[in-house]
């Protein structure tokens, strides 16, 4: 995030300054970010917590989650949700009324390319589809612009 690569610790490790995390960031160009789906910072994970038992659920669990939303992307549309294009997103990947409102003001206010809506557009699929979800609602959105915010801040 920056170019000692501190940005953002918690211990104040990060000695740059905002006009060298702008230029450093500046340097990865928009139509390559477009390319990322998501986009999110991941803080440093003290120590103690590390050695502590994980609370989140097995990786069984999430497996059949996400092997369940593979299955239906393959018999719904013949291949994963990451390999659609433009006609076929516009066939598998409608939302909402309320999801295609949010979706309209990310657009706006976030300044996304029509790259980065389609990509938004298919990791709100995905989220659907693991949730077991036939239609893209709003939260599905919410949860996708979520996994975009990083580079935009």
């Amino acid at each position: 995030p920056c170019p000692c690569g501190y940005f953002g610790d918690a211990r104040g490790r990060c000695r740059c300054t905002p006009d060298q995390v702008l230029r450093y960031r500046q340097r990865l160009s928009g139509p390559l970010l477009d390319r990322i789906d998501l986009q999110i910072e991941v803080p440093a994970v003290p120590a103690e917590v590390l050695q502590q038992a994980a609370d989140g659920e097995p990786s069984t669990l999430v497996r059949e989650r996400v092997s369940a939303a593979h299955e239906r992307q393959m018999q719904r549309q013949g291949k994963t949700n990451s390999r659609l294009g433009g006609k076929e997103i516009d066939a598998f990947c409608q939302p909402q009324p309320a999801a295609a409102a949010l979706l309209r003001q990310a657009i706006s206010r976030l300044d996304l390319s029509a790259r980065a809506f389609h990509r938004l557009l298919k990791v709100a699929r995905t989220i659907a589809d693991i949730e077991c979800s036939d239609t893209i609602e709003a939260q599905h959105v919410a949860e996708a612009i979520q996994y975009r915010r990083f580079a935009k801040d």
